[in-house]
């Protein structure tokens, strides 16, 4: 069963991601689909606030992954597949590592890297309302 959830503005994402943390309690590996400034990012950081990150939380364009760590002293990982030209790049920085640690893991342009997804990996898509610039969760 699809959930969706409208944000009408940022301070509706903290809601929106602890009603997509509490929809998958067990899930550790989401997978953010969305066009080039849908939100991604912004909501990965409402993700990391609400599990208490205290770091900057940023795009890993460049780096490919960032790591973080949640309130409860735990990893989180970011990763943002945007530039990689070859899936062999997620084999290069070890993705099975990652996604197997048993950690949050947000993934940001998993089209990239689709058939390396775990089964488990939930589908976040995030969309843009064009007549009123909502942004729209689909989970």
């Amino acid at each position: 069963m699809t959930r969706q959830m409208i944000s009408v503005s940022p301070d509706d994402l903290g809601m929106v991601a602890q009603a997509l943390l509490d929809a998958h309690p067990q899930a550790r590996i989401f997978a953010f689909y969305g066009s080039m400034g849908s939100g991604k990012t912004t909501f990965i950081k409402a993700l990391c606030k609400v599990l208490g990150v205290a770091d900057t939380v940023n795009s890993p364009s460049f780096a490919i992954v960032n790591q973080y760590i949640s309130g409860e002293g735990a990893p989180v990982f970011h990763f943002d597949f945007y530039r990689i030209k070859k899936p062999e790049e997620a084999l290069d920085i070890g993705y099975e590592d990652y996604f197997f640690s048993g950690y949050y893991n947000f993934v940001e342009w998993p089209e990239k890297i689709e058939h390396l997804l775990p089964g488990e990996a939930v589908r976040v898509d995030v969309l843009v309302d064009e007549t009123t610039g909502n942004r729209v969760f689909e989970f």
